[in-house]
């Protein structure tokens, strides 16, 4: 029950409490939560107190909303590490999270000026541009790009895609071994194709992974995109001073 003899405000005290509820299973997932009403007449508090939480919880990605049938239980994101030292698949398989990979694409191609400049590329080089759609629980959950000198990686095109991680061919059969990335993280919002291969609207929020990968030679020798959906997956960022 809510405290009104402490400071706190009884804004943050429901939304303890709920949020409580939720991560201790009282609410399970895809479970419907109490109505704003019922809520009210619980907590003796205003409509308005309650509809604004239940918003941030919302936005929170803690419950989600179905017009004319109430609020209901997210399932929880998966968490992953930055892929700067372990890549998204062999993190959620060693949660226990059984991983599919289906390869879009494989192809050797000329790259576009913006990758040439960031992979350093001169007049004449080619790259590979392997697309992989990453499924988990069987819905789409990443769909990962990556641009590779194919001066560093002939015959790459012969390699399997879906059953080995890049990083394993790229060390075991080509011998690189990622020494140095550079990373930027950022929110994006999805493009018609990204929409179509995630199975979700267009304009959907999707979370952008850019890694450049150097090697103990610091040759940059892969650059990749990592688009993720939003509403699936947090990354955890971690840092040692």
């Amino acid at each position: 029950m809510l405290n009104r003899n402490i400071a706190e405000p009884l804004y943050v005290q429901v939304h303890n409490i709920l949020l409580d509820r939720i991560n201790t299973d009282v609410y399970t997932v895809n479970a419907r939560i109490p109505s704003e009403s019922e809520l009210c007449n619980e907590f003796g508090i205003s409509r308005m107190t309650v509809r604004a939480v239940i918003t941030e919880l919302v936005r929170d990605g803690k419950l989600y909303h179905i017009q004319g049938k109430g609020t209901f239980v997210s399932e929880p994101k998966l968490i992953a590490n930055s892929t700067s030292y372990i890549g998204i698949r062999e993190q959620l398989e060693q949660q226990g999270y059984e991983v599919k990979t289906m390869l879009l694409s494989m192809e050797k191609a000329n790259p576009s000026a913006s990758v040439a400049k960031i992979l350093g590329l001169e007049s004449g080089d080619n790259i590979y541009i392997i697309t992989r759609l990453r499924y988990v629980k069987n819905e789409p959950l990443s769909l990962h790009t990556s641009y590779i000198p194919v001066k560093y990686c002939a015959g790459l095109e012969k390699q399997d895609f879906c059953d080995e991680q890049l990083c394993v061919i790229l060390s075991q059969n080509y011998g690189f071994v990622r020494k140095t990335v550079n990373e930027t993280l950022e929110s994006v919002i999805a493009t018609s194709e990204e929409s179509a291969n995630l199975k979700i609207r267009k304009g959907f929020p999707l979370l952008l992974l850019c890694d450049k990968i150097y090697d103990e030679e610091n040759r940059l020798y892969e650059y990749s995109k990592v688009v993720f959906r939003g509403d699936k997956i947090q990354i955890s960022l971690q840092y040692s001073f």
